[in-house]
């Protein structure tokens, strides 16, 4: 599971079920008993586990706990995404999202285009699609389609993004429910609506080599794993479509990471000892 000097990505894994029919309790115990099964594989030197789809710096906090009363001592270096109070880091929780914008910023400076022009469409409402259009919506972006997996909405005059995050995350209310939320579809087909930058955020194998071709976009910037497969690459490239790989956008989050676990070169404890202090 380790790559290079680090202990950090090789692998995934998960639990099928779905959370948001769950309770607080049911969650709890699922995770400290998948913890409890895996702890002889995890570890700050082993494998260190980091958060997802379906779960958070909660879910985090429960594997830290876990583990830590398996070793009999507390190991806040098991696991990342947890809480600043447990030993998180501020901007973590916002960094693959902020590494996307930051990506179309590149972006739009190569191809010479201006944000204050430029059409977004975000698949994904979850940590990395809602923070990131919230970034870009500041920085002066139009977001014009979102998607959960309940479905998705256009709207060629755009979106408050504020106010769609109050819906969904304080409101608890579906996506698709939004007043004023635009034209109806599905998730998969916000993908292919006009736009100048898309931005892929939910699940892998999305755009493939049946759909690719339907890509109407200048940019594709990937913020999930895995978004566009590899035999829809050859077609976005031939369309002349700007492609940044999710590689790309990773690099800032694990870069925290390691900042967080106090893994890698020796110079890195003291950059995160600063990174305590000032969001990355």
């Amino acid at each position: 599971m380790r790559r290079g000097r680090h202990s950090l990505g090789g692998a995934k894994g998960g639990i099928i079920c779905d959370p948001r029919k769950m309770s607080r309790g049911e969650l709890e115990r699922l995770t400290r008993r998948y913890t409890a099964e895996l702890s002889d594989w995890l570890g700050p030197e082993r494998d260190v586990p980091a958060p997802d789809v379906g779960t958070n710096e909660q879910t985090m906090a429960w594997v830290m706990d876990t583990y830590s009363m398996h070793t009999r001592q507390a190991t806040t270096a098991v696991v990342t995404g947890k809480p600043i109070e447990l030993g998180g880091s501020r901007g973590r929780r916002e960094a693959t999202g902020r590494g996307v914008m930051i990506c179309v910023d590149k972006a739009m400076a190569k191809l010479g285009m201006k944000k204050e022009t430029t059409r977004v469409i975000i698949q994904g409402f979850g940590n990395v699609g809602s923070l990131a259009a919230e970034l870009m919506q500041k920085a002066g972006y139009k977001i014009i389609g979102l998607a959960d997996i309940g479905g998705g909405l256009y709207n060629e005059k755009g979106f408050d993004v504020p106010k769609v995050i109050d819906w969904v995350y304080t409101q608890k209310r579906p996506l698709q429910e939004l007043p004023t939320g635009g034209a109806k579809m599905s998730a998969r087909d916000v993908l292919f609506q006009p736009c100048d930058v898309l931005i892929p955020a939910a699940i892998e194998n999305q755009i493939t080599e049946q759909n690719a071709h339907q890509v109407q976009a200048r940019v594709l910037c990937e913020g999930a794993n895995g978004p566009t497969t590899w035999q829809a690459d050859a077609i976005i490239d031939a369309k002349g479509i700007f492609h940044c790989p999710r590689y790309s956008r990773e690099c800032r989050r694990r870069y925290g990471e390691l900042l967080r676990v106090g893994a890698g070169p020796p110079g890195l404890l003291l950059a995160r000892e600063r990174s305590q202090r000032a969001p990355l």
